[in-house]
């Protein structure tokens, strides 16, 4: 054989291989550090079994995450839904409840498990909806129903699971000493395994995810293939669920709450790829014991000694020092953003190979390709077809805008509550209040049109909301600050999220909404964190006049203006309303009629072909996501000055609200478009649905979860909306089709 002939060597295997060799070596250091810092806990047999059982349903979870991410897809919902089956099972069979067997609720949860997984699938595949839209509106949904049907209290069912050892034995330990959620984990993960590396079903997984139109061609149905991914995840959601359900004989409103972050940490830590078509079973498994593990270390914290003086006495005590509250979500935020970096920079260009074979004096290995992530689907079109088929008429060209849909729902809604409830509505004072919880969500649906008309997407709106009133409140209150050093530290702390998001987006090269989705989990634990869980109040009221009327202000300062309308305006009138106003005035005329709002729509619209027109477009994306970081904190400056107060659940489901708003409003999920006119109606609809859902209508109110719910509906059929009907410019051809049936019957009767 010649020295250069070409050697032919074995392909990497599918089951297992150096990486995951690489996880042991690094769970066993773990491990040992763990048992030299808490002896008491990480030192017993004990604690590794419990260790193993808690890794278990998340485990089994990463299972069906991992043919999902090999598909290119993602499923923020897992969480949410290993949740509502534990919920749903307890209502059905707890004895206070429905009070059904437990074969029949263990049948109607698998049944729910496949609904969603099919609504993923088929909203992601048929309905052409981004993979992380759909399913964080499922998540959002989801926990929507597992607030509203638990109430917010526990659900618990130990007395009639005695009645049904079989079932509940699933969370006990069995004879050989382990709990047989491991033993059923161990099975999933051989079956899965065998599946992705050595099945029909696998070759089919990795070819979809690693050139879907390749596989195309190759006569793979690629629909199926990733519908069949979304039941599958699902499915493992499902089964570990029903394992929380046997173990705990009960549940809390908590169930699953982050769920989907460690298990996506978990899957790209075991070293799938965010780009699709890699990804081991054996990995995940792997990776999701190291989440755990990290988890574990951080909560059960260290012992240490204390010293406590009593009288003239001096105690040296035991105790566990432990981290803050938020301090958990914080790391694990950083280690989901940390991981899927990993991959494109390290895995790909295969830095540990080479560097072996450098030591070794051997030829490098050639790197793998290294590509992006991009939000694939139709490009905005605008709304040119339309105009042209109704410009005949002023209402038609009104019409066919993009944002008109936003602004005659809003008046229908707002005529609507003058139609139930006229004693309210019509109030002024009542008006305005509707108007101030407007001004907050209006912020935010400021910044993140320009995100969504970049080609981008903000999924941490909420949390920094929340981190920068804690950041403000926290100066106030502990630190004792002026109003003005608490401003300016809470639009920092805003700002610096911002700046991350924007940094590991553009200069990383991350998926924005990875990345946000970890800046979603870092802000809000660093905001429960500065305020260790606890709401706080009580600062100067120089800094409250933030969220106070006008006529507040003045009288204030010793001002009081006559009585009339400009007293009565005044005393109706927000200081928050008019910098929200202010503020959208300035970013719509930036949007609309400046060389920058141009560039935003065009690298939205075209990032390629705006790059070859001499675009920064590296430098839009980032501008748009600091935008959208600056208002979201002036919206947590606000919260906290007009609340007087700060609660760390600040923000939360704003996300979606803002999502909804800027789509509602004409903005295109997949960029491109969007005006500031079409968000801010948007937001009015949002807005308006809430305090419809609110109204006290002859004794009747629905309740908030129910309303979250609904929420995330509305978004899901905007987005739709948006694909369908805007983008497919399905009106213009319903219109262009009933021109030429006018014509041909105009023809006929001449």
């Amino acid at each position: 054989m010649e020295p250069n002939a070409t050697r032919h060597e074995r392909a990497p295997s599918q089951l297992i291989g150096g990486w995951e060799a690489g996880l042991v070596s690094l769970l066993v250091l773990l491990y040992l550090g763990g048992a030299i810092v808490n002896p008491a806990f990480f030192g017993s047999a004990e604690a590794f079994h419990a260790l193993l059982r808690d890794t278990s349903r998340v485990a089994i979870i990463a299972v069906g995450m991992t043919f999902v991410i090999v598909n290119k897809d993602l499923d923020l919902s897992v969480g949410s839904t290993y949740g509502l089956i534990a919920v749903v099972f307890a209502r059905l069979f707890a004895s206070n409840v429905l009070d059904l067997n437990v074969l029949t609720a263990i049948i109607l949860c698998l049944t729910l498990g496949v609904v969603i997984g099919l609504a993923n699938g088929l909203l992601v595949t048929v309905l052409k909806v981004p993979a992380f839209i759909a399913t964080l509106t499922v998540l959002f949904i989801g926990r929507g129903f597992v607030l509203a049907l638990t109430h917010g209290q526990a659900i618990y069912y130990p007395g009639k699971a005695k009645e049904y050892p079989l079932f509940f034995h699933l969370g006990e330990t069995n004879v050989f000493g382990f709990n047989n959620q491991i033993a059923i984990f161990a099975v999933v993960a051989v079956i899965g395994a065998l599946v992705l590396a050595k099945t029909r079903w696998g070759y089919e997984t990795f070819a979809t995810g690693g050139n879907e139109q390749a596989a195309v061609y190759a006569g793979i149905p690629t629909n199926w293939v990733r519908i069949r991914a979304y039941l599958i995840s699902s499915l493992c959601a499902t089964l570990a669920g029903l394992m929380s359900a046997a173990q705990d004989k009960g549940v809390t409103p908590l169930y699953g709450v982050s769920g989907e972050l460690t298990v996506i940490a978990a899957v790209i830590i075991g070293g799938a790829s965010i780009l699709g078509g890699r990804g081991r079973v054996a990995g995940s498994c792997l990776g999701a014991l190291l989440v755990v593990l990290l988890d574990k270390v951080l909560r059960e914290g260290w012992p240490i000694t204390r010293t406590v003086k009593i009288g003239d006495e001096e105690i040296t005590v035991n105790a566990i020092f432990s981290l803050p509250v938020g301090a958990v979500p914080v790391f694990l935020g950083f280690l989901l953003v940390i991981a899927v970096l990993i991959e494109p920079h390290l895995i790909r260009r295969q830095v540990a190979t080479r560097f072996w074979a450098w030591i070794c004096g051997k030829p490098p290995p050639p790197a793998y390709e290294i590509g992006g992530v991009a939000l694939e689907g139709v490009q905005t079109k605008g709304a040119m077809a339309t105009d042209t088929a109704m410009s005949t008429t002023t209402i038609g060209r009104f019409v066919g805008r993009r944002d008109s849909l936003a602004i005659i729902l809003a008046v229908l809604l707002w005529f609507t509550g003058v139609a139930l409830r006229p004693d309210y509505w019509w109030n002024l004072s009542n008006s305005f209040a509707i108007l101030l919880n407007y001004t907050e969500l209006a912020l935010i649906a400021i910044g993140l049109t320009y995100v969504i008309a970049a080609g981008d997407i903000d999924l941490s709106v909420g949390s920094v909301l929340a981190l920068s009133g804690s950041t403000a409140a926290y100066f106030l209150k502990v630190l004792g600050a002026d109003p003005f050093t608490a401003i300016a530290m809470g639009l920092l702390a805003g700002m610096a999220a911002g700046l991350v998001n924007a940094v590991v987006t553009v200069g990383f090269k991350l998926p924005a909404f990875i990345a946000t989705l970890g800046m979603y989990y870092i802000a809000r634990g660093l905001a429960a964190w500065f305020v260790a869980g606890q709401q706080l109040a009580g600062w100067p009221e120089d800094y409250n006049l933030l969220g106070r009327k006008v006529n507040d202000i003045l009288l204030h300062f010793g001002l009081s203006l006559p009585s009339g309308v400009m007293r009565s305006v005044a005393e109706v009138v927000s200081v928050q309303t008019i910098w929200m106003f202010f503020v959208a005035l300035m970013a719509g005329a930036v949007l609309a009629f400046t060389p920058f709002g141009m560039k935003v729509c065009a690298t939205g619209g075209n990032i390629r072909a705006a790059a070859y027109a001499g675009i920064d477009t590296n430098r839009v994306r980032f501008i748009a996501l600091m935008l959208a970081a600056l208002c979201a904190a002036m919206a947590g400056i606000i919260n906290v000055a007009y609340f007087r107060s700060f609660n760390p659940v600040a923000g939360q489901f704003r996300e979606l609200d803002a999502i909804a708003s800027v789509i509602i409003g004409g903005g295109s999920i997949f960029g491109g478009y969007g005006t500031m006119i079409g968000a801010l109606a948007g937001a009015a609809v949002i807005t308006l649905v809430r305090a419809l859902m609110q109204l006290n209508v002859q004794g009747f109110t629905m309740p908030q979860h129910w309303i979250n719910v609904f929420i995330g509906l509305i978004l899901i059929v905007a987005v739709l909306i948006d694909i369908w009907v805007r983008q497919a410019n399905i009106l213009a051809h319903v219109l262009a089709r009933l021109a030429r049936m006018r014509r041909g019957k105009e023809i006929a009767h001449g």
